[in-house]
């Protein structure tokens, strides 16, 4: 049997990765803006952005009120 892939769990799994990496760049924020400069932040916003956007890609439900 060939186990099925859904593909928003990947991407929930994908952005869950991402979010860990975005964690690890602040532990290492000092030497990485010492090295990049801004783009050491930049980069951070794109991949905690972008993991983010990954984790909640498939909300279809209404938030409770």
């Amino acid at each position: 049997m060939k186990p099925s892939t859904n593909p928003s769990k990947t991407a929930f799994w994908i952005g869950n990765a991402l979010l860990a990496v975005a964690l690890l760049m602040l532990f290492y924020m000092n030497p990485l803006a010492e090295r990049f400069g801004m783009l050491a932040f930049v980069g951070w916003v794109i991949v905690a952005a972008l993991g983010v956007y990954l984790v909640v890609k498939d909300r279809h439900e209404e938030p409770p009120l």
